[in-house]
């Protein structure tokens, strides 16, 4: 028991998703942390009450964010009231529960969406709510953008280190595979390697294949959250990016160059392509001591060695 006392209790809240699941694995490693996390059955995190009593009870140090609703464009843009309910729901409890119990050190991870779908580039923090968002994607941005201004003004009104992460798309393991609801790097690999696996010499894919994207791996994302948790720093918004920006085109042509293959890509082009690019600033990150490590070749390895492991013959 005198042991525990020298440790940090931290709570991860959103720990079986792919950069949640990332977070715990990292954070596993550092003895002198005491770490809490618990499924949904046992904790429902839109049940307000529930939240508020658990973090009441277990009074971490410290708390991660890293619980959302996620999805493809597909799901953003379907499941709309969904989308902007359960998120702002999650974070609002999560947040304001921290707040109640205590907790001094707060990361809330929101998402590149939330910037301005004519932003200019690279997307500096400074640039949001510079000028309106992508259609698509509009009710989780506005959840994200609601987060974020509350650990702003929670970390301006009540002395606290509440900060917001914005990462870019990010990859990993443990990702999600279904194609109704993946985001788009998962949704490529699922289709080339199913493509392979039955005989197929062709993909399709939604859009013209020119829309950018910046990517950064799960483990990086998770080191940030390391790195930042109880640092005590004048801006309360980071970009968290890799720099490396590819077409959604280029990253299919990848894919298939580690697995080497050559499929033909048809494009669906009544289907939306969503922001055409949004490339991160992160020197803000990189000025305060935190930079990414894994690279492309290393992070894609892995990725589809999971897959090929742990979700080849799920036929969602």
């Amino acid at each position: 028991m005198y042991q525990m006392l020298n440790k940090v209790k931290i709570y991860i809240a959103g720990h079986n998703g792919m950069i949640g699941s990332a977070i715990l694995k990292k954070f596993k490693k550092i003895k002198r942390f005491q770490l809490l996390y618990e499924n949904k059955t046992k904790l429902n995190l839109e049940d307000q009450s529930s939240v508020f009593k658990y973090l009441k009870k277990n009074k971490p140090d410290s708390v991660i964010l890293a619980a959302a609703k996620v999805g493809g464009i597909f799901t953003n843009n379907t499941d709309r009231a969904s989308f902007i309910y359960d998120n702002i729901s999650i974070q609002s409890n999560v947040i304001h529960g921290s707040y109640l119990a205590g907790v001094k050190n707060l990361i809330f991870l929101g998402s590149s969406c939330i910037y301005p779908k004519l932003s200019k580039q690279p997307i500096k923090e400074s640039y949001l709510l510079s000028n309106y968002l992508e259609k698509t994607n509009e009710p989780y941005a506005i959840a994200k953008i609601a987060g974020l201004k509350m650990c702003e003004n929670y970390s301006y009104q009540y002395n606290l280190n509440y900060k917001t992460l914005m990462p870019c798309n990010a990859y990993g393991e443990n990702d999600n595979y279904d194609l109704k609801t993946s985001h788009f790097f998962p949704a490529l690999i699922k289709k080339i390697i199913e493509a392979i696996k039955n005989n197929k010499n062709y993909i399709v894919l939604w859009g013209n294949g020119k829309s950018k994207r910046e990517l950064i791996f799960s483990e990086d994302i998770a080191s940030a959250c390391k790195f930042f948790l109880r640092k005590k720093t004048k801006s309360k918004v980071f970009n968290i990016g890799s720099g490396m920006e590819y077409s959604i085109e280029q990253y299919a042509k990848l894919i298939m160059k580690h697995l080497n293959v050559n499929l033909k890509i048809i494009y669906d082009k009544k289907k939306p392509n969503g922001t055409f690019k949004k490339l991160l600033d992160s020197s803000l990150a990189k000025k305060n001591g935190w930079e990414h490590k894994v690279n492309f070749e290393k992070g894609i390895s892995i990725v589809i060695n999971d897959y090929l492991k742990n979700h080849l013959n799920n036929n969602k």
